[in-house]
């Protein structure tokens, strides 16, 4: 099995490394990732620059290749260029934070997962609740349990999963939970402040946190100590409407 592993914490980010060696058990490993940190950029990608890729080397092997990319961009280049051989699986992370609910839009990490959906690739995304000193390898590990699982369950190509682990199942796993991702907005709230020229600028917070919706989701299950695993879809066709639309009058 080939697996290309990206993020969007940049190539030398501890989240990556402790994923790619526990991915190296279940197969041999490619490592392609931004070569700067590259959080919030959502599924963006270059056109208006060219991409720089530069060979990373670790114990005098070839670990891999940084790009002067996005997230997005690193998976098109290992895809079309960098990998031998297309890639069985794709895996993205481990962010430095969670990656749950309307925050998927906005996530790097995400990016790159549905990007590598696009090549009709398998594609995981895995994310660990930020904290000042994470256990990214212990992280791992249960990823890498959770995705054997899934290649063992789901023989589809092109399937996209979101994990999200939270800090306390490092030390009291509780199980997994499968569930769908929140929709309640949240982190719109800005600190303000002024600099020595006396210009305002804006500092985002996480507050509020996310309202109870009323249902189980990635949100509240991660609040109860859970690891979640949300299946994904790139289609955003409201396909309920869809026939509605067709209905209308033609004028």
């Amino acid at each position: 099995m080939h697996i290309l592993v990206t993020n969007d914490d940049g190539i030398h980010a501890p989240g990556i490394e402790a994923l790619e060696d526990a991915l190296h058990e279940i197969g041999k490993v490619t490592v392609v990732a931004p070569a700067t940190e590259q959080s919030g950029v959502g599924h963006s990608i270059t056109f208006l620059n060219p991409l720089v890729g530069k060979e990373v080397h670790k114990n005098g092997r070839l670990r891999g290749w940084a790009v002067e990319g996005t997230p997005a961009d690193c998976v098109k280049l290992a895809v079309t260029e960098y990998c031998d051989e297309k890639p069985d699986l794709i895996v993205s992370g481990i962010n430095g934070g969670l990656n749950a609910g309307i925050n998927i839009l906005y996530s790097g990490t995400l990016g790159a997962a549905f990007e590598g959906a696009f090549f009709g690739i398998k594609s995981v995304a895995v994310s660990l609740e930020f904290e000042e000193s994470p256990n990214f390898a212990a992280a791992a590990r249960i990823a890498q349990e959770m995705i054997v699982n899934i290649l063992a369950n789901d023989g589809e190509s092109g399937n996209l999963y979101n994990i999200n682990i939270p800090t306390n199942a490092l030390t009291k796993f509780q199980g997994v939970q499968i569930v769908p991702m929140g929709l309640a907005r949240y982190g719109e709230h800005f600190i303000k402040r002024r600099d020595p020229k006396g210009r305002d600028y804006f500092w985002a917070t996480n507050d509020p946190p996310p309202r109870d919706e009323g249902k189980e989701t990635d949100l509240t299950a991660l609040a109860k100590g859970f690891v979640t695993l949300t299946p994904l879809n790139y289609d955003v066709t409201d396909h309920g409407r869809l026939d509605l639309l067709k209905s209308w009058p033609d004028e």
